[in-house]
């Protein structure tokens, strides 16, 4: 792995990008510097780039969002979200799992994820022991976002309950602004340490990936993917047989402080992007 000044001396090796969201666009306050000028020039160039988030929302809502953050829609090609993946799973009920899950659900998480489901043919419970099944999108605004023991109790009365939970959102931790925030992830790996059954969609699920390369409409081999977390971004690519490069000022920018810290960490824990950058700027 190489560690790169900016995306300029990796581009003309790729048609493709797929951008993650939070960690490399934005830092879910605003734009990381640099990071819309480095897209406008990728579009100049005639690369195509498409938006892999994992955020719990369907992608109408996430483009609203960066609308509003100033990253025009002509700026990229596309958006894909895992809960726009998650909105289609709950609908078409093409899996045996999710067809046997019921139409009553508690939703783990903050109002402004329910355009994911509010559509669909299910009735909202607001008591776990009325539920189905559990979706879970992250922590809600009053319960805390920051430690996962303020969870446990309603994690628990899942448990005895016995109920499925199904994971809109993979990411364990994000940064917002200056915050580390727990997400839906780190909730449901507690849960399947309980003895939860749970189903996840998202980064580093290779299903993801399918509409983002039709998206792109390029060849693999000239695809890459920008992402700030090893777990989902770098991982999912792997999955896929899809070249990675890893943004080290995103979640990890306190942890690995230079590429040189990051790439050690890479070999001991087994990855290989094929660069490093220190943000998603040209």
């Amino acid at each position: 792995m190489q560690f790169f000044p900016g995306m300029a001396a990796l581009a003309a090796d790729y048609d493709g990008f797929i951008l993650d969201l939070w960690g490399v666009i934005h830092d879910g306050v605003q734009p990381y510097p640099g990071a819309a000028d480095c897209l406008r020039h990728l579009r100049d160039a005639g690369k195509s780039a498409v938006m892999l988030s994992n955020a719990p929302r369907r992608a109408a809502v996430a483009q609203a969002s960066l609308r509003a953050m100033g990253i025009t829609d002509d700026l990229y090609t596309g958006i894909v979200t895992s809960g726009e993946a998650t909105h289609t799973l709950l609908r078409d009920r093409a899996d045996p799992w999710f067809a046997a899950l019921g139409r009553r659900v508690y939703h783990l998480g903050p109002a402004r994820d329910h355009n994911v489901f509010e559509d669909l043919d299910l009735e909202l419970v607001s008591q776990p022991a009325d539920a189905d099944f559990v979706l879970n999108t992250g922590p809600d605004d009053a319960g805390g976002a920051t430690e996962l023991a303020d969870w446990e109790d309603l994690l628990q009365q899942f448990r005895r309950l016995d109920l499925k939970m199904f994971c809109a959102n993979p990411d364990l931790e994000v940064m917002r602004g200056p915050l580390r925030l727990i997400c839906a992830g780190l909730l449901t790996q507690r849960y399947e340490a309980l003895g939860g059954e749970a189903r996840w969609i998202g980064k580093p699920n290779p299903a993801v990936y399918v509409p983002v390369q039709k998206m792109l409409g390029v060849e693999p081999s000239r695809i890459l993917a920008v992402g700030d977390t090893p777990r989902t971004d770098l991982a999912g690519a792997a999955a896929v047989g899809i070249a990675s490069c890893w943004v080290l000022g995103g979640i990890h920018a306190a942890d690995f402080p230079t590429p040189e810290a990051a790439a050690a960490h890479a070999r001991v824990a087994g990855f290989a992007p094929r660069a490093m950058l220190q943000s998603f700027s040209w």
